[in-house]
């Protein structure tokens, strides 16, 4: 990519979307001038200009949650970036995963919303690294997958109890139990969940 086909604002900026590479959950919007735009291409992880600090910041330096750069597009006007990214850590400054956790509407249809699962499964990821005292996730990993499997299949089974009772509140909760388990199972595994909608995407192809 070439600097010069980028169009920087009269500032000298350009906004920056960053997007994780693996869920493609938008991290962040932040903005970079030429020197930060090319720091990221040199030194293959995200730089940002801080338009309140007004001077270069490299993302991560000091939290340690750097952001390893898969791959960088612009927009057909060329004044805007789309960074793809596999990061280490979370990208907001207050913890979260993503800077973009509160709603103003929510007009979705159809299928349920997968953001959560994207962030349930990053917050696992993440606990399985740091390893937190006192969070049942780090419990969990800590006993192994014995114990993770065994939660399974407990979950699997009141998820069974709830529905041959006609229960729906009850099913609601334990089906999210199930739900978190298996994502703990996954994540021990080393298999994204995405793959998993990969193969549900697959089968519905050779069905329809």
């Amino acid at each position: 990519m070439n600097i010069e086909e980028i169009r920087f604002d009269e500032k000298g900026l350009v906004p920056a979307i960053i997007q994780d590479a693996e869920t493609l959950e938008v991290l962040t919007l932040a903005y970079m001038n030429k020197e930060s735009f090319g720091k990221t291409l040199e030194t293959g992880e995200t730089w940002f200009f801080s338009r309140s600090r007004q001077e270069l910041w490299h993302k991560g330096a000091t939290s340690g949650n750097t952001q390893s750069v898969v791959s960088i597009k612009y927009d057909c006007d060329q004044d805007a970036l789309l960074v793809l990214v596999n990061p280490k850590g979370p990208a907001c400054h207050t913890g979260a995963v993503s800077c973009f956790t509160d709603e103003v509407a929510d007009r979705k249809t159809g299928l349920a919303d997968y953001g959560i699962l994207q962030r349930l499964e990053q917050v696992i990821r993440q606990r399985e690294q740091e390893r937190p005292e006192g969070a049942y996730t780090t419990y969990l990993f800590e006993k192994g997958v014995d114990k993770i499997l065994k939660k399974v299949g407990e979950e699997a089974s009141e998820v069974i109890i709830a529905a041959k009772n006609r229960d729906q509140e009850e099913l609601r909760w334990e089906a999210a139990d199930l739900l978190y388990h298996l994502q703990v199972l996954l994540v021990e595994q080393g298999l994204p969940f995405k793959e998993v909608l990969r193969t549900l995407e697959e089968r519905h192809k050779d069905r329809s």
